[in-house]
This record gives C-alpha cells, structure tokens and sequence, in this order.
C-alpha cells in the first residue's frame, strides 16, 4: 500500500476508508465498552483499598485510571445511542424518503417553522454523522489529556522524592536545581492549560508567543502531546469540532454534580459512621466483610458476637503507623526513608545494600515493640496490655495481630477501646483510636 500522504492513491484509500469508518467505529465502541465495564469496578475497589491504607502513589493512579474509564465508558455509550439513531435515520429514509410537509397538513404557522427548523431529513442524518464521528474521536483526545495530567503529576512526584528530598545529593542540587524544576513546572503547567482552554491564545501574540515556546516544547514531551497534536488542531480549526467540545464541558460538570448528591435517610443515623458505644460499623467486623469492595477499618475483630475465651484484633498497616513509631522514638528512624516510589536497579554496590538490609533486620524487633508501647486496650475500664505480632490476614493485608484474654469478662455487651500513646516532650498523651461494641457469651 502507498502511504505517500500526496499521492491522489493515498488520498483515494482514506476517502474510500472515510465511507466506511462507522462501521469501525462500533466494532471498537462495542470492545471497548465491555472492557471497560469488567475494568470499572476493580478499578474502583484497588482505589479504594489504596485510600483505605493511605498509599498515596496507588490511589492516584487508580483514581486517574477511573476518571479515564468513566470519561470513555460515558462518550462511547453516547457514541453508541447516537450510532444507532443515525442508522435508524437511513433506515426510514430508504423506506419514506424526505420529510413532505404538505401531507402533514399543519397550519402555515407550524409548516413554516418546522421547515425552517428541520430544512431536510438528509440534513439531520448528516448532523448525526457529524456528531458521531467528532465525538468517537473526542473520547480518545480527552483519554490522552487525563494522561497527560497524570503524567505531569508523576513529574512533581520525582522532582519531590529524588531531588528534593534526596539527601544523598549535594545541596546546591536538591535545594536549588530541585526548587527550580518545581517552579518551572508549576509555571509551565499553569501557561499550558490557560493556552489550551483559550484555544491558542498564547501563541497568537508575537512576543509572548517567543516567552511560551520553550515552555510549550517541553510540556509537548512531558503530556506526550506530540503523539495527538495533529487531532488537537484539526479539532481546534474546525467549528463543529469546538461547538462539540463546549457542549460536552457542561454536560460533564453536570454529571458531576448529579454523581454528588445523596440522600440522606436520618438526621441522627449515617451508615458510615464509625463504631462507638452507640453504633456497630460493618467494616470492624471480618464475618460482615463479605463482598469484594468491603474494605477493613482501623481496627477489626472476627464478629460482633464472641463466643471464644479469646479476642482476635487486627490492626491493618498504615503508612501513618509508622510515622508515629519515628515521631514516639527517633533513633528507629532510618537515615534514608525507603517508602514510596522506589526501583529495583541498584546504583551502590551490593555490600552497601547487604548492610542496610542487616540493620534492618535487626530493627525489626524494636519497630513492633515500640509498636505494642504505643497501641493498648481497654474493655470498658479494664486496662489491658498489648501483645502485637508483625503479619498478614486471610486477604494478604499487612497489619499487626493480637488476641486478648476474656475469660474474666462478663457475658453481655462491652466496648473494646483502642487507645495510642504520644510522647510531647516529657508527657505522654492518651488518644482514643477506635472503639468497637461487641457482646461476649460463653459457651
């Protein structure tokens, strides 16, 4: 096949390919909508784990990943209606022709204005045409822009984590070239969506179109525009394309608004609320965690009855544990701070990294017990002491594990009580971290 874009061949095959492209169009649609429903809502779980845990990295990738599957699922399955509508058109044309508004026999008045209005049934299936191969294409630009977003995200993320705040790098390096690559972006990010919410605004002026190039280059690489610029200004040099675009901004901000509202069933009563004296959560009790997108709270017991001389608690693993273990005893913390991104390539040598992973190791011990130092147990007012081991549940979830002695406990209803201890100068500071009501019979 000649892919001389000038040859009159070439020109011929994307006329004739021109013709025939809705039939593409909802092949694709039809595959892409399926995939995407079997995607949305593992997408929204792995989100919501991630929230869950407070892995910040994982929650923005996912949440990007469910804006991108929402945006598309959205345009395709409008595509699909609009698709199907045209085909509907050409159907009845080919069986009643055009619109003969003589036969209808309307009033001047009416005949006048719906001609005016409707002009031709050819008219309308065009329009159709139009809107659904504009907005087919417009499904996959904005996917393009959603990555963009993320991926100038992902940028401020490196700049912060392996310049700033890496200190194995000079000063001059992580404080000034770092400082000075954040401004940029931030600046550059801000120019960048003002010139494309104005269409080309900043490349219209001479002399500011000098100062925004060099920042329009980099950004073209950094939003990987360079692979979709050529749909960006067909779309920007077309009227219907830019007509198309600000219908659809408004209809988006509106879904967005709907998807907000709730409503809300009691004044005093919330079914998120967490547990307490007065209110059970289903997400502190494992046997009510039953369906896949049913996520751990802080704190979880088996059941809301036990029946057991014994208390099973499990305390999911959150990166804000840790930090309060290093704020409770300093000297834990290590000299360089190895959560969040981080790659399996190793620039030192291995004896640097065998040490590391030997004083680590031998920290261990001392990670969970300061651990079982910080977190305690009440059972109403009876004090009890912690005994936490490091492991994972029957999901895989990180977190510590510990059962409690109950025999002398009365049968009827009880309150576990979480508390954490805060070291603030010489005092240590009580909080109450989570309650939970459960009722104990013996059996």
């Amino acid at each position: 096949m000649n892919n001389d874009y000038k040859s009159p061949a070439f020109r011929k095959l994307l006329d004739s390919l021109q013709q025939q492209s809705w039939e593409l169009e909802l092949l694709i649609s039809g595959f892409a909508i399926f995939g995407l429903f079997t995607a949305y809502e593992p997408l929204k779980i792995e989100m919501l784990n991630a929230e869950n845990e407070r892995q910040i990295y994982s929650f923005v990738v996912h949440f990007i990943a469910l804006i991108a599957c929402s945006i598309l699922l959205f345009n395709l399955l409008l595509h699909v209606i609009l698709r199907g509508l045209w085909i509907g058109a050409l159907g009845l044309r080919y069986v009643s022709g055009d619109i003969e508004f003589d036969k209808l026999k309307y009033t001047d008045k009416f005949k006048n204005y719906l001609s005016k209005k409707i002009v031709s049934f050819d008219r309308y299936i065009g329009s159709l045409e139009n809107y659904c191969s504009v907005l087919f294409a417009i499904s996959f630009l904005l996917i393009f822009y959603v990555i963009a977003l993320a991926l100038v995200i992902i940028c401020f993320v490196l700049i912060a984590n392996f310049i700033i705040d890496n200190e194995t790098l000079p000063r001059w390096i992580s404080q000034g070239v770092g400082i000075f690559l954040m401004i940029f972006l931030v600046i550059g990010m801000l120019l960048t969506f003002f010139d494309f919410i104005t269409q080309g605004l900043l490349k219209r002026n001479k002399w500011v179109a000098k100062v925004y190039f060099p920042i329009y280059w980099v950004f073209s690489f950094v939003t990987l525009s360079f692979l979709y610029r050529p749909l960006v200004y067909n779309f920007l040099d077309n009227k219907f394309g830019k007509r198309l675009i600000l219908l659809l901004t408004p209809i988006y901000v509106c879904i967005l608004i709907l998807a907000s509202f709730t409503y809300e069933k009691s004044n005093y009563l919330d079914a998120d609320r967490d547990s307490s004296s007065i209110f059970a959560n289903k997400e502190n009790y494992q046997d009510l965690l039953t369906e896949e997108g049913d996520l751990p709270g802080e704190i979880v017991i088996p059941s809301k009855i036990i029946r057991t001389p014994y208390l099973p608690v499990f305390i999911p693993f959150e990166e804000n544990i840790e930090d309060r273990i290093f704020a409770y005893d300093s000297t834990i913390k290590p000299e360089k701070d190895l959560r969040g991104l981080s790659s399996d390539i190793q620039i030192t040598g291995s004896g640097n990294s065998w040490k590391n992973r030997r004083q680590r190791d031998s920290l261990r011990k001392r990670y969970v017990t300061l651990f079982n130092e910080i977190y305690s147990f009440k059972i109403d007012t009876l004090k009890l002491d912690s005994d936490f081991i490091a492991t994972t549940n029957t999901k895989g979830q990180l977190g510590f594990e510990t059962n409690i002695d109950i025999r002398e406990i009365s049968e009827g209803k009880h309150l576990l009580i979480l508390r954490r201890f805060r070291k603030v100068k010489d005092t240590t500071e009580t909080y109450i971290e989570a309650e939970i009501p459960f009722w104990h019979f013996k059996e």
